[in-house]
C-alpha cells in the first residue's frame, strides 16, 4: 500500500513542481533559475512542516505521511535540477549567477525548513 501512496503522491508532486516552476519563470524570467529556487524554498518549508507535524501528530496515518514526504516531496523538490543548472551556469562562465544560485538555495531553504518546523510546533 505504501508504494501506491508514494507513486500517486509522487506524480502529483511532479505536476506541482512543473506548474510552480513555470509560473515563477513567467513572473521573474530566466536570468537565474528562479523556478528551481522557488520550488526548493517551498519544498524545504513543506518537508520541514510535514516531517515535524507527521511525527508529532496522529492526524497523519503512516501511509499518508510516507506518501506526502517520500512521494509528493520527492516529486516536487528539485535539488538535482539545482545542481545541474548551477553546473551549466559555471560552464557558461556565469560565476556570479552560479554562486548566487548556490547561496540562495542553501541559505533560504534552510531558513524555510526552520519555518516549517516552527509552524508545525505551533499546532
Amino acid at each position: 500500500m505504501q508504494l501506491l501512496y508514494i507513486g500517486f503522491f509522487g506524480g502529483l508532486g511532479c505536476v506541482a513542481r512543473y506548474l510552480t516552476s513555470d509560473l515563477v519563470y513567467q513572473l521573474f524570467g530566466r536570468s537565474l533559475p528562479y523556478g528551481t529556487l522557488a520550488v526548493n524554498v517551498v519544498g524545504s518549508c513543506l518537508l520541514g512542516f510535514l516531517m515535524t507535524f507527521g511525527m508529532r501528530s496522529a492526524l497523519l496515518a503512516p501511509e499518508l505521511r510516507i506518501g506526502l514526504t517520500v512521494g509528493f516531496m520527492g516529486g516536487f523538490t528539485t535539488f538535482s535540477t539545482f545542481s545541474y543548472e548551477t553546473l551549466k551556469l559555471l560552464e557558461e562562465g556565469s560565476l556570479w549567477q552560479a554562486g548566487a544560485n548556490v547561496v540562495l538555495n542553501v541559505l533560504v531553504c534552510l531558513v524555510f525548513a526552520m519555518l516549517g518546523v516552527w509552524l508545525a510546533r505551533q499546532l
